[in-house]
């Protein structure tokens, strides 16, 4: 079974930055064939796409987090990146990544159902 685990939350305050990371394992697959994912849920609310990276790096983005966020990938080390900038409190959320066993993203990427592994989770907290 893939395990993806997520790393890197954390409590900030308005404005600031954070990167957060998701170290994949047990692959059955090369890890650049995965398509790789983030969302988020923030509390009381459903879990929602926030980007998106193919095996070779085309990448998409949900509008809320356009121009802050950044999803990077390295396949060499199997591991997803999200750097996050000029953060707000609205972005307060537990962040999950999800892979799906294909390189080339779906492009209805911000669908739950696309994915066929998850990690744990990592919580971001911003205050204002």
């Amino acid at each position: 079974q893939v395990r993806l685990v997520e790393s890197g939350g954390g409590e900030v305050q308005a404005g600031g930055s954070l990167r957060l990371s998701c170290a994949a394992s047990r692959l059955i697959n090369s890890y650049s064939r995965y398509c790789m994912a983030w969302f988020r849920q923030a509390p009381g609310k459903e879990r929602e796409g926030v980007a998106v990276i193919d095996g070779v790096g085309g990448t998409n983005y949900a509008d809320s987090v356009k121009g802050r966020f950044t999803i990077s990938r390295d396949n060499s080390r199997k591991t997803l990146y999200l750097q996050m900038n000029s953060l707000q409190p609205e972005d307060t959320a537990m962040y999950y990544c999800a892979a799906a066993r294909y390189a080339y993203c779906s492009g209805s990427w911000w669908i739950q159902d696309e994915y066929n592994y998850w990690g744990q989770g990592t919580q971001v907290t911003v205050s204002s």
